[in-house]
């Protein structure tokens, strides 16, 4: 396939070769070869491409959107708990960075204009927690990165992808609930982070487990 990598497991990659960087989950998706002239396959193959990276950018999209929904309010904090963070740091490391910006650019724009797929319907941007979720896409680009470095391929390395995208969303997530809210970094501290620690944890423990393993499934199918 044109443009492509093969490994030892016979899985050719989906896009641009990466002399200097690792696949991502989603590079190793296999791609079937197809009857036809050199020229007619080489145009397919760039077709495929095309539409499997459409279709990996929009499934991560409606993999955030739809963690975003299970969500538990609480009374003390304007910023509800929910598993968004848990999907942007997944699109992230499946996807490397470029497709995981697509996917949470489409899902920050459309939920911005109008569609309720934030966390518990939300939509548009004057809310306490929407600075959470501008951290989603610069947490899913900088796990995305990490992911095409080997960061995602060990549980230790993997805990560390969670804990840094856990900390990205916060420096975003933060400074905006202190300027919406009106309240001091403390204040903000104790209403924004604080009530999320435990969770952030269990992200980072359940993040540490998914993508080993896919990692170890991958090479069984080997």
């Amino acid at each position: 396939m044109p443009g492509g990598i093969t490994y030892g497991c016979g899985v050719t990659t989906i896009g641009a070769p990466l002399p200097a960087r690792g696949p991502v989950l989603a590079d190793l998706l296999p791609a079937a070869a197809r009857p036809g002239s050199p020229r007619t396959r080489a145009r397919s193959a760039v077709a495929r491409a095309a539409a499997v990276n459409a279709a990996l950018v929009l499934t991560g999209t409606l993999l955030v959107a739809g963690l975003s929904q299970v969500l538990v309010p609480l009374p003390f904090t304007p910023v509800p708990l929910s598993l968004g963070t848990l999907g942007a740091l997944l699109v992230g490391a499946a996807l490397g960075p470029a497709r995981a910006a697509a996917s949470l650019g489409i899902y920050l724009a459309a939920g911005i204009l109008g569609v309720g797929w934030f966390a518990g319907g939300a939509s548009g941007w004057a809310f306490a927690s929407f600075g959470y979720l501008l951290g989603f896409l610069a947490a899913s680009v900088v796990v995305g990165a990490m992911a095409r470095r080997g960061a995602d391929r060990s549980v230790w390395r993997s805990i560390g992808i969670g804990l840094i995208g856990g900390a990205i969303v916060y420096a975003f997530g933060v400074p905006w609930l202190m300027v919406f809210t009106g309240s001091s970094l403390g204040e903000a501290l104790v209403m924004g982070v604080a009530p999320f620690v435990l969770g952030d944890a269990i992200k980072a423990a359940i993040v540490a487990i998914v993508l080993p393993s896919a990692w170890a499934l991958l090479a069984r199918t080997r």
